[in-house]
C-alpha cells in the first residue's frame, strides 16, 4: 500500500536507558556501563533537564531553557555524546533508536533529494541484540535499533538500489525521508554517484571484505560499546575448559626428547636463524626422521608446566615455548604424516604433556584429502611430508576474553608459526606456513566439533634437500635491490646450509 500522506515526523533526544544521574558535593555525574562523566558547575535547570531526559526524550533539547543554560546543556550533550540517544518518531510511534558506540560518534542527518539513488552499504550488519533487531557497521560509530517493523521493512528495501519514492510505499513520505536521512548521515546507507556506490568504487573500501573489517572493528576498542577484553564473562556460570585437552583414544608413539643443554651448545645464533629463515616446499631424498620430528615438537609446542588457578587468573593455565595471552594456550596440534622415518602414515594428535603422537585416524582418504588441500595452498609446489594443523579450543579463550577471543587466537597462531619456522631453520629442516586450509575437512578427519575446536592454521614440514658443501650461495633474483642487508641474510642462509644440510 502506498502511504504518501504527510505525518508528524520528528527526532527526539534522550539519555541511554542505563544512565544514572548522581549529584553530590557540587558534582553531577552521568554513570553508564559505556562511560561516566563528572560535570561541575551545572545549573539547577540543566540538572533537571538531564533528569527529565532519562524518562522523557525531547525534541530540540534546551529550547525551553534560557540561553546560557541551553548552551550549557548542548555542551554536555556534545561532551558526553555516547550517553545520549536519538529517536526517530512518527505520530508518537518510535521507528528507530540511534546510539553512539564510540565517544567521538557524531553525524548529521543527510538531506535526501527526490532523485537520490540509495542502497545499504555492503558493510552493514543486521542482527538480533537483546531481543531487538539492530543495524551495525564497522564503518559506523553508531548502532541503529529498528524498533518498529516498518523501519525494518525500509532497511530490507534498501538491500537493493532504490529511491525515496520506493521507501514512501512503506512509510509516510516525510517519515521515510527522515529515517533515510539518519541512515545516510550515519553511514549505513550510501548515495549512488555517477560511477556507482562508494563501497563498490572507492579503492580502499573495495579491498576490504565485510568479515575482515568487522573482525578488525570488534577486536580493538574505539567504535564498539559492548563488553570487551579480559572480563571473565562466564565466571561462576560455566566451568572453564582445562589447560590440557583430554587425550583421545588410540595407539601412541613416544617421541624423542632432546637435551636442551646439547641444543644450546650446537644451535646457531638467533640472528643467523632469523636472517636465514625461508619457506621451503621441496624435500630431500631421505625423509624427516621420528627423532627430528620429536625434537621439533618438543622445542615448539610441549607443555612445560601446568599451574593455577590463581586469584588473578581463576582458571588452570600452562607454560609452553611460545607466548600466549593469559597463558590460555588454546591451540592444539594434529599431524598428518605422509613420509617420516619411524612414524607410520596416519593422522595423529600431539600430546603436549606426554610428548607423544596419538593416532586418531588411519583412513587413507582423509589423509590424502588433507595433504592435497595443503598442496593446493602452496600452488601445488609441495607434496607435504608432514602437515601440522593448528586447531583452537575457542571456549578456552572466550571464557575470559569477550569480543577479542578469535582475534587473539589468530595472533597466537602467528606466534606459533614463527616459533615453528625458527626451530625448523635452526635444525636444518624444510618449513613452510600455509595461508589457508579446510576447517570442515579437518574437523571431520580429527573427530572434532566445528564450533568447539576448529582449525586456524596449517604448517608443512619435511627434510631439507641435500646440497653439496661447495655449492655456490643461493643467487639473488635480478629484481632484488640490495637493501636491508639482504646480502647478509643470504650469507647466513649459506652458513646454516654448510652447518646442517650438507651433512644431513
Amino acid at each position: 500500500m502506498t502511504t504518501t500522506q504527510e505525518t508528524n515526523s520528528r527526532t527526539l533526544v534522550g539519555l541511554r536507558s542505563d544512565v544514572r544521574i548522581d549529584e553530590r558535593d557540587g558534582v553531577l555525574r552521568l554513570l553508564s556501563r559505556v562511560g561516566s562523566f563528572a560535570l561541575r558547575g551545572v545549573a539547577p535547570e540543566v540538572a533537571q533537564a538531564l533528569r527529565d531526559l532519562v524518562t522523557t526524550p525531547q525534541p530540540d533539547i534546551g529550547d525551553r531553557l534560557p540561553a546560557p543554560q541551553a548552551r550549557q546543556l548542548r555542551q554536555i550533550t556534545e561532551r558526553a555524546k555516547q550517553l545520549f540517544v536519538r529517536y526517530v518518531e512518527v505520530d508518537g510511534r518510535v521507528l528507530a533508536r540511534i546510539e553512539a558506540t564510540s565517544r567521538d560518534g557524531a553525524y548529521h542527518p543527510a538531506v535526501i533529494e527526490p532523485d537520490a539513488r540509495l542502497r545499504l552499504s555492503k558493510f552493514a550488519l543486521l542482527r538480533t541484540l537483546d531481543n531487538e533487531l539492530v543495524l551495525e557497521s564497522p564503518l559506523v560509530k553508531h548502532r541503529f535499533t529498528l524498533v518498529d517493523p516498518a523501519a525494518a521493512a525500509v532497511v530490507a528495501r534498501l538491500g537493493g538500489e532504490c529511491g525515496p519514492a520506493d521507501l514512501a510505499t512503506l512509510l509516510p513520505v516525510n517519515a521515510a525521508e527522515e529515517l533515510a536521512g539518519h541512515l545516510v548521515g550515519a553511514g549505513f546507507v550510501e548515495q549512488g554517484q555517477s560511477d556507482g556506490f562508494p563501497s563498490d568504487t572507492e579503492a580502499v573500501l573495495r579491498q576490504w571484505d565485510f568479515h575482515d573489517l568487522l573482525t578488525h572493528s570488534r577486536a580493538r576498542s574505539g567504535r564498539f560499546d559492548q563488553p570487551f577484553g579480559g572480563i571473565f564473562p562466564y565466571l561462576g556460570d560455566i566451568e572453564p575448559r582445562p589447560a590440557v585437552k583430554p587425550m583421545p583414544d588410540g595407539p601412541a608413539i613416544e617421541l624423542y626428547r632432546p637435551e636442551l643443554d646439547d641444543v644450546l651448545a650446537t644451535d646457531p645464533s638467533l640472528t643467523a636463524v632469523i636472517e636465514a629463515r625461508s619457506s621451503v616446499r621441496q624435500y630431500g631424498e631421505q625423509p624427516l626422521t621420528a627423532k627430528q620430528l620429536g625434537e621439533w615438537l618438543y622445542r615448539t609446542a610441549r607443555v612445560r608446566a601446568v599451574y593455577g588457578p590463581t586469584p588473578n587468573a581463576p582458571y588452570e593455565a600452562s607454560t609452553r615455548p611460545y607466548p600466549c595471552g593469559g597463558a590460555s594456550y588454546e591451540l592444539e596440534l594434529y599431524l598428518t604424516v605422509q613420509r617420516c622415518d619411524g612414524v607410520e602414515p596416519g593422522i595423529y594428535y600431539y600430546d603436549p604433556v606426554g610428548h607423544r603422537l596419538v593416532l586418531v585416524n588411519n583412513g587413507v582418504q582423509d589423509r590424502q584429502a588433507l595433504l592435497q588441500t595443503a598442496s593446493v595452498a602452496t600452488a601445488l609446489q609441495a607434496d607435504p611430508d608432514v602437515l601440522v594443523t593448528m586447531t583452537s579450543r575457542f571456549q578456552r579463550l572466550s571464557w575470559k576474553y569477550r569480543a577479542i577471543a578469535y582475534s587473539v587466537s589468530l595472533k597466537h597462531a602467528g606466534v606459533l608459526y614463527q616459533t615453528m619456522y625458527l626451530v625448523a631453520t635452526a635444525m636444518g629442516l624444510a618449513p613452510c606456513g600455509l595461508g589457508s586450509g579446510d576447517s570442515d575437512l579437518a574437523a571431520r578427519a580429527f573427530g572434532l566439533d566445528y564450533l568447539t575446536e576448529s582449525s586456524v592454521g596449517d604448517f608443512i614440514l619435511g627434510s631439507r634437500p641435500v646440497l653439496p658443501a661447495d655449492a655456490p650461495p643461493r643467487p639473488l633474483p635480478e629484481s632484488w635491490k640490495p637493501v636491508n642487508d639482504v646480502e647478509w641474510a643470504v650469507s647466513a642462509h649459506s652458513l646454516l646450509r654448510e652447518r646442517h644440510w650438507a651433512s644431513s
